[in-house]
């Protein structure tokens, strides 16, 4: 992927409470992080995120972020990451609106906006996440900060313009990559429309 063009690596955890899947946990960075030097971008789709930002950045993560729907304490948790030394990014699910984040704005590195529900690969885009990005590029504008907007689910060569033109700089894409054909190539692809579609907005 890295060799194609591709600059993050996000990997995706989940606890099976917080969203209905299991996945990876900090052996599984601690392996990538042996072999590659890109940043590694950890999602956090989990309850009690706080007890484990210590174990994600020990085996190497260079972003984390957690969701605003899961954190009870959500101040206190970007500034835990942050004093790891980790990028601190919050997540919005499609029905949380962009409103939560108003007092957390000035203090986050990037903020994750799920284009699909969390849990599963291969779901279809929900279109209406893409006033949440607008919204989310206008606040930026408006309030003149520097955070970045990521955005997940659904991103392939048929949503990727709309999505770059609505306001997102980082995309992460799964089974556009890895579901078929090659996955190099697919990542070229990618980035070729996501570039052509800023160049667009531009």
């Amino acid at each position: 992927m890295l060799a194609a063009g591709a600059t993050v690596l996000h990997v995706d955890v989940m606890d099976g409470h917080f969203v209905p899947n299991i996945t990876i946990g900090p052996p599984v960075v601690a392996a990538l992080r042996k072999h590659v030097q890109a940043p590694l971008d950890v999602h956090l789709m989990i309850e009690n995120a706080d007890n484990y930002i210590p174990a994600f950045v020990d085996a190497g993560a260079s972003w984390i972020s957690v969701h605003q729907e899961a954190c009870v304490h959500l101040d206190r948790v970007v500034e835990h990451i942050r004093s790891r030394g980790a990028l601190a990014g919050v997540v919005l699910n499609p029905a949380t609106p962009v409103a939560t984040l108003t007092d957390i704005l000035d203090v986050v590195d990037y903020v994750l906006i799920m284009s699909v529900n969390p849990g599963f690969g291969g779901q279809k885009f929900i279109r209406r996440t893409l006033g949440k990005i607008r919204h989310l590029a206008e606040l930026r504008a408006q309030r003149n900060l520097s955070f970045r907007i990521e955005v997940d689910g659904g991103i392939a060569l048929d949503t990727i313009t709309d999505v770059v033109q609505a306001g997102a700089e980082i995309l992460v894409a799964g089974n556009a990559v890895f579901g078929r054909g090659d996955s190099g190539h697919n990542v070229q692809q990618l980035l070729q429309a996501a570039r052509s579609a800023a160049l667009q907005k531009a």
